[in-house]
């Protein structure tokens, strides 16, 4: 234990060690006292609490704008969903600030609400699919397919639009009808609590001639608004096939659907330990390495499921997903996730050819588990951040404001229940941002996977991605010129003895589009450090400090495991 606690002081931020504090974004102490206070409710959005909230929201409202023109969904009062933003944004197109005084929206708002209203009661809690980040918002020329009556042919702007998703998973029987008595009854808090449930199947709902169509309507209107948002990849992170409580069917999910109504989608089931797990990554002082998920267990019935062409290029033996740690399963599922966008992301985005209308209209992701507000902001959040690492989305922020972002906008304001979490040491949050630690390297980069993809073969020479993987040891001297290739490289404030990828030029083959992309993976480990330190000076000078005390006998032992934990303090054979 003493190993681990070093370990994880030694890779936390370097603001502790130096004495250079993180800038912090305006509001994120504010928004973590919020955060940890109550749980964001869109109807509670009144008096001194609601005037926080529309501060909040206000705030990630003009984030979102630096980048990007939006429509907004309106949620006031939590009319569509309690527990979604009141101004839901729907992402368009990347636009500068000049473009944003011509800005033509592409999106018929009456149309999508009216959308969303009908298709909120398929998912479980009304948390319907929403569209939380937009990869590759790119504008471009189509030729329509007749001429216009002069016989001139015009060209017609599109936006390529690849959407990411969330939601909850799909909802059962009971909740369809309403039972508002049963979701008080099993509204325990957890990851697993439910909107309603009865002790009815779905199977014995169809027997009834009144309900029979009663899942086409609803999950039919389920599947025109995934269509809408050009969703091809479905994502289920439940570790079951329907979710049991009391031994009664109480959400249901696109993977058991008896009906095949979502066969026309590529579904993917990558089951992730639920929340209650995460208790044990607290009381092994923070550290995920090691810490394995007991797959044995009698509710676990959801195996892993990946289409063959989504895993034949990322050299992961998924055969041993139950061996895998939460470190080394949480990286390869995001490796999973990234390659899945990136696959669409070189067909669609690429330069050249006209593109094909059905490679635009279909490639989204949807990520969720049951609820939606544990697993699904974990891996939404980390694909953020990993995107903005790389200057793909949102690039004009800096890391104070996209951390604010997404801690904002994908967790609090999408219902993460972090008050009931902290009370049961269930902390996933506090594990999203830690584990920044460990997707760094290149390989998570998506820069790599669209560059891998998209570069021609070579008869000799070393190509970017074999610099990379080679040990220090193998490179040879980076100055020599008697060896295997040579760098010209500035100095760094990397740590003695580090490799750094500041490289002025390479040789061979120095082409300066390759200088370019090693200078960009050197900058995603500063970005996502400088992220991951913001976030462990603000989280432990609010929140840590209030989740550490059930009792003034522990209190002492309890705040200084968790300020070891997160490595703001060092740890001695002394103390131990």
């Amino acid at each position: 234990m003493a190993g681990a606690r070093a370990a994880a002081a030694a890779s936390a931020g370097s603001s502790a060690s130096s004495g250079t504090p993180q800038p912090q974004e305006p509001g994120l102490g504010e928004l973590l006292e919020e955060f940890s206070r109550t749980q964001y409710r869109a109807k509670d959005c009144s008096g001194t609490g609601g005037s926080k909230v529309e501060r909040i929201e206000k705030r990630c409202l003009e984030l979102f704008g630096r980048d990007y023109c939006y429509s907004v969904i309106q949620n006031v009062n939590g009319d569509i969903c309690g527990h979604y933003p009141q101004h839901i944004v729907f992402l368009e197109y990347e636009s500068s600030e000049k473009e944003k005084d011509t800005f033509q929206s592409t999106v018929q708002v009456s149309k999508l609400q009216d959308l969303v209203n009908r298709s909120k009661t398929a998912r479980c809690r009304g948390r319907f699919v929403c569209p939380v980040i937009l990869f590759k918002g790119k504008k471009a020329w189509e030729k329509p397919n007749q001429k216009t009556p002069e016989n001139h042919l015009t060209l017609k702007m599109r936006f390529l639009s690849q959407h990411i998703c969330r939601s909850a998973t799909l909802a059962g029987w009971g909740e369809l009808y309403g039972r508002t008595g049963y979701n008080y009854i099993f509204s325990g808090g957890a990851d697993d609590a439910w909107a309603d449930a009865e002790d009815v199947t779905e199977e014995d709902c169809a027997l009834r001639s009144s309900d029979t169509h009663l899942f086409d309507k609803v999950r039919g209107y389920d599947i025109k608004l995934l269509r809408y948002l050009s969703v091809k990849y479905i994502c289920d992170l439940m570790v079951e096939n329907k979710k049991v409580k009391f031994g009664m069917n109480v959400t249901s999910s696109e993977k058991v659907d008896k009906a095949q109504r979502y066969a026309d989608f590529t579904l993917l089931s990558i089951p992730y330990p639920g929340c209650e797990f995460f208790k044990e990554y607290k009381d092994r002082d923070y550290m995920a390495e090691g810490l394995i998920f007991n797959w044995k267990q009698d509710y676990v019935d959801a195996p892993l499921s990946i289409p063959d062409f989504l895993t034949c290029s990322l050299n992961i033996d998924w055969s041993q997903y139950q061996s895998w740690d939460l470190v080394q399963q949480t990286q390869n599922y995001l490796k999973l996730l990234l390659s899945i966008i990136n696959s669409d992301a070189r067909v669609c985005f690429s330069p050249g050819p006209p593109v094909p209308r059905s490679c635009v209209d279909d490639s989204g992701l949807l990520v969720h588990c049951i609820s939606g507000w544990d697993r699904t902001p974990l891996f939404i959040s980390l694909l953020r951040l990993s995107l903005w690492a790389d200057g793909l989305i949102h690039a004009s922020l800096k890391p104070a404001e996209i951390l604010y972002l997404t801690v904002a906008y994908d967790w609090f304001l999408f219902g993460h229940m972090l008050v009931d979490r902290l009370s049961k040491g269930e902390e996933i949050f506090f594990f999203c941002f830690n584990f920044l630690k460990h997707i760094i390297s290149e390989e998570f980069s998506a820069l790599k996977i669209q560059r891998r993809k998209s570069l021609p073969a070579r008869d000799a020479g070393f190509t970017v991605e074999d610099i990379c993987m080679l040990r220090r040891k193998d490179r040879g001297s980076t100055t020599s010129l008697g060896s295997d290739f040579s760098l010209v490289m500035e100095s760094s404030p990397g740590a003695a003895g580090s490799f750094t990828y500041e490289t002025v030029e390479l040789v061979p083959a120095g082409a300066q589009t390759q200088a370019a992309w090693l200078t960009a993976l050197s900058e995603r480990e500063t970005r996502l450090q400088e992220v991951r330190s913001a976030f462990l000076a603000a989280y432990s000078s609010t929140v840590g400090l209030r989740a550490a005390a059930p009792s003034p006998s522990g209190a002492i032992g309890l705040l200084e495991q968790f300020v070891r934990g997160v490595g703001l303090r060092g740890t001695s054979s002394s103390t131990l």
